[in-house]
C-alpha cells in the first residue's frame, strides 16, 4: 500500500461514491482494480477464492449485513451477486455502499442489466501521467474548455524513452519488473488468455496456435482500420484450412469480454456537413505493451524496425503505431475523467484523416494528430486545419502530440505538445 500510485480513476471514484450506492470498476486483469478499490473498503469479498463464492452462494444476505463500504472483488465469478446488489440499491442502499471489480464480462450474464442502479467505470493501464515519468503541463480538461490558453513546458523524454515506456507496460505489477522478467510476465499474461481465460468463458480453443497467430496479426494492425478478413489472412498465411469466420468472431468477442480489445470507434458527427466519413474502427489492445510482446519486440527492435510478424498488415512504422496507441490510452484515461469520449476521423476515400477526436457531451470536439517526430511542420497540421475549416466553432482546439521536447502554440493556433506533458 505504501507504494501506491494514485490513479486518475481515484478522483472519479471519490466523486461518484459520495452520491451513488453501487459502482463497478471494470478492466483487464492486472490493471490495478483491486488495489484501488480495497483502499475504500471495510469489508472485502474476494470471489476469486472458492470458499468466498460458496459462502455467498449459501447466504447471499451476507452482502447486506456486511460493514460498509463493501467490496466484491471479481464479481463476474459469481454473477448472482449482481442481482443481490441491484435489489439492495432498489431498497435504498446508502451512497458508497457497494464497490465491485470485474476483470471480464461474465459468461453467464445477470438477469438484469443493473442500468440506473450500478454505475460502470472503466479502469485502464496507467497513462504516462500516472506513471510519474514527467509532470503534466497541458490539461485535457483545460483544452476541452475551449479557452485556448497558452501551452508551455519542457519534457526530457526522447524517442528511446517513449519506446521503453511502450514495452514497460501500464500494468502496475509488470512495469516495475526489468528486462527478461518483464518479458516473461507479459508472455505469461498472454498465455493465460489462451489457456485459461477462453475456456472459462465457455470457448474451448481447439487450435491455440491459430488464436496466438490471430492475436499477433491484430497487434500488427494496431492503430489501423485493417479489415478482420485481412487480419485472419495474415494470421493464417499459407494455411489452406483456415478457421471459420464464426471462430474468429468468437476470438474478438471473448477478448472484448476480457476488456483486452478496445477499438477506437469512428467519429460520425451529426450536426455538420461532414457526410463522407468512414465508420470502421481502429484496432487497439488494452496496452501497447501487449502488442509489442505479441510481435516479439523490445525497445531496441522497435527503434531499429527489426520486427518479426505479419508485415503485410502494417502501413507504416510499427513504433509509430504503438506510439499512437500509447497516446490513445492516455487520452482515454483523461477523457473519461472529463466525461468525454475518444474517436477517430477518416474520410471514405482516405484523403483526410485525424488520428483522434475527443468529443464533449455537446458534440464539440478536440482534434489530435500523433506524430512520431521531434519537430512539427506545416504538413503535420494540414488535416487539423482542414477540419477547422469544415466545422468552425465546433472545434474547441487542435493539438499535435509528438516526441519532441517543447510544448507551444504555432502561429496558426495549433498546439504542439510532448506526449509526456499531457495530463488530465
Amino acid at each position: 500500500m505504501s507504494g501506491y500510485l494514485r490513479r486518475v480513476v481515484d478522483a472519479e471514484l471519490d466523486d461518484l461514491l459520495t452520491d451513488l450506492p453501487a459502482i463497478t470498476l471494470d478492466g483487464p486483469k492486472g490493471v490495478g482494480k483491486t488495489e484501488t478499490a480495497v483502499r475504500r473498503a471495510k469489508t472485502v469479498f474476494a470471489l476469486d477464492e472458492a470458499g468466498q463464492r460458496e459462502l455467498l452462494a449459501a447466504d447471499p444476505a451476507r452482502l447486506e449485513r456486511a460493514t460498509s463500504p463493501v467490496l466484491v472483488d471479481e464479481w463476474q465469478l459469481h454473477p448472482p451477486v449482481w442481482d443481490v446488489i441491484r435489489r439492495a440499491v432498489d431498497r435504498g442502499a446508502e451512497p458508497g455502499r457497494y464497490l465491485l471489480t470485474g476483470s471480464a464480462s461474465p459468461a453467464d450474464t445477470p438477469t438484469h442489466s443493473g442500468a440506473g442502479r450500478i454505475v460502470r467505470l472503466r479502469m485502464r493501464p496507467m497513462s504516462l501521467a500516472e506513471r510519474g515519468i514527467a509532470v503534466p503541463r497541458v490539461s485535457l480538461r483545460a483544452l476541452l474548455s475551449g479557452a485556448r490558453e497558452p501551452v508551455e513546458g519542457t519534457s526530457d523524454l526522447d524517442l528511446e524513452a517513449y519506446a521503453e515506456e511502450i514495452v514497460r507496460s501500464g500494468f502496475p505489477g509488470i512495469r516495475r519488473l526489468s528486462g527478461r522478467a518483464r518479458r516473461a510476465q507479459l508472455a505469461g499474461y498472454l498465455e493465460r488468455i489462451v489457456e485459461r481465460d477462453f475456456p472459462e468463458h465457455g470457448h474451448l480453443v481447439r487450435r491455440p496456435a491459430t488464436l496466438r497467430a490471430w492475436l499477433a496479426a491484430y497487434a500488427a494492425a494496431t492503430a489501423t482500420t485493417t479489415s478482420y478478413n485481412a487480419i485472419l489472412d495474415a494470421a493464417t498465411a499459407g494455411d489452406s484450412d483456415k478457421p471459420a469466420k464464426t471462430t474468429t468472431i468468437a476470438y474478438r468477442d471473448v477478448l472484448s469480454q476480457l476488456w483486452l480489445l478496445e477499438p477506437v470507434e469512428a467519429w460520425l458527427p451529426t450536426r455538420n456537413r461532414l457526410n463522407r466519413l468512414a465508420s470502421a474502427p481502429k484496432h487497439q489492445l488494452a496496452d501497447p505493451a501487449l502488442a509489442a510482446a505479441l510481435l516479439g519486440a523490445d525497445a531496441p527492435a522497435l527503434l531499429d524496425g527489426a520486427i518479426k510478424g505479419p508485415p503485410q498488415i502494417r502501413d507504416g512504422v510499427l513504433l509509430g503505431q504503438l506510439f499512437e496507441a500509447l497516446v490513445t490510452l492516455d487520452l482515454r484515461v483523461y477523457a473519461q475523467a472529463a466525461e468525454a469520449s475518444v474517436r477517430h476521423l477518416r474520410t471514405r476515400n482516405g484523403d483526410h484523416e485525424v488520428d483522434l477526436i475527443v468529443e464533449r457531451a455537446d458534440q464539440r470536439v478536440l482534434a489530435f494528430e500523433v506524430k512520431l517526430a521531434s519537430s512539427v511542420g506545416d504538413a503535420d497540421v494540414k488535416h487539423l486545419l482542414w477540419l477547422k475549416n469544415q466545422i468552425g466553432d465546433d472545434l474547441l482546439d487542435a493539438v499535435v502530440v509528438y516526441t519532441g521536447p517543447e510544448a507551444y502554440r504555432r502561429a496558426d493556433g495549433i498546439a504542439v505538445v510532448p506526449a509526456a506533458l499531457l495530463g488530465p
